[in-house]
């Protein structure tokens, strides 16, 4: 073949060539799905409500301490009541557990199985790659948050009834109402779990070792948590991301409360555009062996 030949079909492959096509997003949530660990994860999650409702059954009706009611207490008044329930038993740590699972395994295990460097040979621009994983990361931990209730609505339905959500407070909320506040509850878990994503993700970039970016995730939202229950650091606890991770118990009152809400959504998104801008960043440069 001439060299103008060679010339002539490299232009042909290069016209042709589409960087925003590579590595599509279909692929890639396929190619997650697929795993056992988003499988385990969902499992779970399902499971959850199960035990709780099993654990209600022996051992009765939640009781009161200290003549105080909370929503604990109100698990077994309707189905929304205990999707609540499951909501908030699990918004402090459990809910952590598939974020970091999803954002900080992503690219650590392509380096980990040697095949990143294959990918990108494809070849799949960098950002394109990493772009493609985190929508899929984040959009599996929105899934796993939506698991959760919606499984609980339902077990809890089936077992205690359709109904208003009880306000431990006194009074009530219409079926309809309850649902809106609980997809705002969802919204709000789900946007204050942004940090331990950005966390698990710029960490899944630096690290080979899929564990240390899942697990140092975790630890480091586990010492968030426990900075925020230290009171000597006063108005300072209002810059950590766990300050505000309760904060849509507002959305769960007679009448709804933004403020607090809007305030942890701000320092969360802040974190987390960092820590992805981070990422991307350090990526563009790494040297790439595995």
């Amino acid at each position: 073949m001439s060299s103008t030949g060679t010339l002539t079909e490299k232009a042909a492959v290069a016209s042709g060539y589409r960087a925003g096509r590579t590595l599509p997003l279909r692929v890639e949530l396929v190619r997650q799905l697929k795993r056992r660990r988003t499988l385990v994860m969902g499992g779970i999650l399902a499971v959850l409500p199960f035990v709780l409702l099993i654990a209600f059954a022996i051992g009765g009706q939640p009781g009161r301490e200290n003549g105080q009611v909370t929503l604990l207490d109100t698990a077994t008044a309707s189905g929304a009541n205990f999707a609540a329930v499951n909501l908030f038993v699990s918004a402090g740590f459990l809910l952590v557990i598939p974020v970091a699972l999803f954002c900080g395994d992503t690219v650590a295990s392509e380096a980990g199985w040697s095949s990143l460097r294959y990918l990108l040979a494809a070849p799949v621009p960098r950002a394109r790659l990493l772009w493609s994983k985190l929508v899929v990361a984040l959009g599996l931990s929105l899934a796993a948050m939506i698991l959760l209730p919606l499984v609980a609505l339902a077990v809890g339905t089936a077992a205690y009834g359709w109904g208003p959500l009880q306000i431990p407070t006194g009074g009530s909320l219409d079926t309809t109402t309850a649902a809106q506040r609980l997809a705002i509850v969802v919204a709000y878990i789900f946007l204050s779990q942004l940090v331990t994503a950005g966390l698990a993700f710029w960490l899944s970039t630096k690290t080979d070792a899929p564990l240390g970016a899942v697990g140092g995730a975790v630890g480091l939202t586990i010492v968030g948590n426990v900075l925020d229950a230290v009171t000597a650091l006063g108005h300072w606890r209002d810059f950590l991301p766990a300050h505000w991770q309760f904060a849509w118990a507002d959305a769960v009152q007679p009448h709804l409360e933004w403020s607090g809400m809007i305030q942890g959504t701000a320092v969360s998104i802040t974190y987390a555009l960092v820590l992805f801008a981070l990422a991307f960043r350090g990526f563009a440069r790494k040297d790439i062996v595995s």
